[in-house]
């Protein structure tokens, strides 16, 4: 699809809840909404568990291939660079678990990041690894800062957020990735807060391992993910855990017992199944309509709702603005602190609008399905609640 995306055919198509009651959901960085059309292919594989003699084994492994072949295309990856997973956290372990890291090597992520970035690699402090936490610019990743890191000693792997979950800020990760692969050093992606809100290459982003989650900007269900390992270094890796479909004479499941231990050929050796396949065929779903819509259309749009918060609050009095003002270093997310967040919080919440307060800053996150008014609403509540325009 080329060109404007029509929001109010797609609400009545896809949200159909959205606007209701005078409710404003701004809080797709958290857990986004399930397209229509993924609830429905949920549902459908559910039902059918209701009477299993109506499965068909096929029919669901075909779900699971078209569910790589769409992540491929979101990505610019090779369906065999994929593996499905149940969330971000399990991409991150793949990493954490397989490449071969040693006593006295060193893995750099930026301070301040999500969890999920930080305790696998803190779990590997046990067997000798370094974990080096990067101070932020302020509240800020500072790229600066970790690029200066690269060249000390045993530096081995570096792991950031492609959009910080608490800042919005945006890695330049065409300029990280290159810088680690000149230098040999594995460089892993936490993109949960970026795909589906905007776009990515991996055929021009130097990435070794990207994982994500389904549940946020891709409006997929609980339990829907996945994995990319670029191809070369997945052919390199033993899977740890190891699922019983990794190895490549498990898909003739009449002769099981034959326990040859010769892994796939591709990243589905890092999957574990059973695989959730209600979840990935709404995962599917999803991505099917982020497809139709062009994700470049899609990025635009969240793009434009986005700068419509940061404008207003580079205006306002007595707020400060967390997210980088400018349009590169951002996606979805723009971070807020007015006077008395927890306070003001509070009042959105009371007027009916869905947000987040993350680290003492109020975050707002529209997607795709919100509108201009949606958005103006929101900022109507925020300067009623005393963070008023200056004059």
């Amino acid at each position: 699809m080329s060109g404007p995306i029509d929001v109010a055919a797609l609400r009545e198509r896809e949200f159909r809840w959205a606007g209701r009651d005078g409710r404003v959901y701004l809080n797709n960085a958290s857990t986004g909404p399930l397209t229509a059309r993924a609830a429905a292919a949920s549902d459908e594989v559910t039902r059918q568990r209701l009477d299993p003699a109506r499965l068909d084994d096929d029919a669901l492994f075909a779900v699971l291939a078209r569910g790589r072949e769409l992540v491929a295309r979101l990505i610019g990856a090779d369906p065999r660079e994929i593996a499905l997973l149940t969330n971000t956290t399990y991409g991150i372990n793949i990493a954490a678990r397989t490449l071969p890291l040693k006593k006295g090597d060193v893995v750099l992520v930026p301070d301040r990041e999500f969890p999920a970035n930080v305790y696998p690699w803190l779990a590997l402090e046990s067997r000798g690894v370094k974990v080096r936490r990067v101070p932020a610019a302020g509240r800020l990743f500072d790229e600066d800062a970790l690029l200066r890191e690269l060249d000390r000693p045993r530096v081995r792997l570096v792991s950031v957020s492609w959009v910080s979950f608490a800042t919005g800020f945006k890695a330049d990760l065409v300029r990280l990735g290159r810088e680690c692969r000149e230098r040999g050093i594995w460089f892993v992606v936490d993109a949960i807060q970026g795909l589906g809100a905007d776009v990515l290459d991996v055929r021009r982003t130097p990435i070794d391992i990207l994982a994500c989650g389904g549940q946020k900007w891709l409006m997929s269900p609980w339990g829907s993910g996945f994995a990319y390992v670029r191809r070369e270094l997945a052919l390199s890796l033993e899977p740890s855990p190891v699922g019983w479909m990794a190895v490549r004479a498990s898909d003739d499941f009449t002769r099981l017992l034959d326990y040859e231990l010769d892994w796939r050929g591709d990243a589905r050796r890092f999957e574990v199944i059973t695989i959730p396949f209600q979840d990935i065929a709404g995962l599917v779903g999803s991505l099917e309509l982020i497809h139709e819509l062009g994700p470049a259309n899609v990025a635009e749009r969240v793009a434009a709702l986005a700068s419509m918060i940061v404008d207003w609050t580079r205006e306002a009095r007595d707020v400060d603005l967390v997210t980088p003002a400018d349009p590169t270093r951002r996606a979805g997310i723009v971070s807020i602190v007015p006077p008395d967040a927890e306070a003001t919080s509070s009042r959105l919440r009371l007027a009916g609008v869905t947000h987040s307060l993350r680290e003492g800053a109020i975050r707002l996150s529209p997607h795709v399905y919100n509108t201009r008014e949606e958005v103006e609403h929101a900022l109507e509540i925020l300067e009623r609640a005393g963070a008023r325009s200056s004059p």
